[in-house]
């Protein structure tokens, strides 16, 4: 047993490390996750909602911390504890999750390794096992050095979890693995299996028929109903409502399938993707848009317009709230409508910029890194 809790402790502390580095690459997209988990149709938690970036950085540094303790060996019945608390909520809740079939994606590796609801249930089954054999056995943990290298070790660790989270919160994330991301083709991205000569994911269509004399029910599917004629059987009916799609075989879908731009009614999609050279302003609520940025933003506009290039802004906000915030922030370009799951999947910054080159994202900024408009001009030339 002291071997089996020896090996169990080291995936454990790595995978805990690696999780939650991966995260907090990316802590933003990690606290919409959150914000999905606490959505009303969720877990109807809708006061945690402005509350969803602090708790997804105290939740991923908290992963590596763990992580770091466990390899160390230090302070190990209090890591053993917080493991255990940790991995019985995420297990709870990618069971929720998969069970009722409310969030897709668990988040627990962000964008980098996408899980479906059941893989990830199925990974925190794994890691409760793992865990529960450390806490069981945890008198077999020894520190691996004295006392004060591995203080230096963890508060190193600390320092560099909450300097990382703040470098991606006020630039980008380091690393990008979204569909968006630099050098990668939106137009490429939008394209359907068929298009690209590949077999799609398939489902079907589960209708429940009622025999309206005996009342006896029946699970018919979509393709069997018509070629068994089960729509000339009279004393068959469809039960209203109750009928589900199921998959039937996984196979590609678009990475991109939500990237729709609506101009005053009329979509412009195509076009703008059509661009030679095209900068689009994303910020998905400009409620709650950096203010202080729009004057940079407002400048860097008018220089690409007198060098006849578009600049367009884009987001999910109401007219009444751009028709405000145009007003206070004396906007110079327009705005357009875009989902806004879409737009905070793009830049992960409210407001963030982004050029595209013939639907390819050639280059994409926070709000406090957008270069200055000749200098990034000559780089054309």
């Amino acid at each position: 047993m002291k071997v089996i809790t020896q090996i169990s402790r080291i995936l454990v502390g790595a995978l805990f490390i690696f999780s939650g580095l991966i995260k907090l690459n990316d802590p933003m997209g990690f606290a919409f996750k959150l914000g999905d988990y606490f959505a009303p149709d969720v877990l109807n938690l809708p006061f945690l909602q402005d509350y969803t970036l602090p708790m997804a950085l105290f939740i991923v540094i908290l992963e590596v911390i763990l992580g770091v303790m466990l390899l160390l060996g230090r302070w190990k019945d209090l890591t053993s504890w917080l493991l255990l608390l940790m991995i019985v909520f995420f297990t709870f809740l990618t069971f929720y999750s998969a069970y009722f079939n409310k969030v897709t994606d668990c988040g627990c590796f962000g964008d980098a390794i996408p899980l479906t609801p059941w893989e990830s249930f199925g990974k925190d089954v794994v890691l409760t096992v793992l865990i529960g054999i450390i806490f069981l056995n945890r008198k077999y943990i020894k520190p691996v050095l004295g006392p004060g290298p591995i203080n230096l070790i963890l508060a190193l660790s600390l320092a560099g979890c909450i300097g990382l989270g703040y470098y991606v919160l006020n630039h980008l994330p380091i690393k990008d693995f979204r569909p968006y991301a630099e050098g990668l083709s939106i137009i490429d991205g939008m394209k359907s299996a068929e298009e690209l000569g590949l077999e799609p994911t398939k489902y079907a269509t589960i209708y429940s028929l009622k025999n309206e004399e005996s009342g006896e029910i029946k699970k018919i599917s979509s393709e069997d109903y018509v070629n068994d004629n089960w729509w000339q059987k009279e004393d068959w009916k469809i039960e209203k409502g109750k009928s589900e799609t199921v998959l039937v075989s996984e196979g590609y879908e678009p990475p991109i399938h939500d990237f729709v731009i609506d101009l005053k009614g009329q979509e412009i999609t195509d076009q703008v993707l059509a661009q030679d050279r095209i900068f689009l302003l994303i910020a998905y609520n400009l409620e709650k848009s950096e203010g202080d940025a729009y004057e940079a933003i407002n400048n860097f506009a008018l220089e690409a317009a007198d060098n006849d290039l578009p600049f367009l802004g884009l987001t999910a906000s109401s007219p009444s709230v751009i028709d405000a915030k145009n007003a206070a922030w004396d906007i110079r370009f327009s705005f357009a409508s875009m989902d806004e799951t879409a737009l905070k999947t793009i830049v992960r910054a409210n407001p963030g910029i982004i050029m595209l080159e013939k639907g390819v994202v050639v280059k994409k900024w926070h709000y406090q890194d957008l270069p200055k408009f000749e200098e990034l001009a000559k780089t054309w030339k």
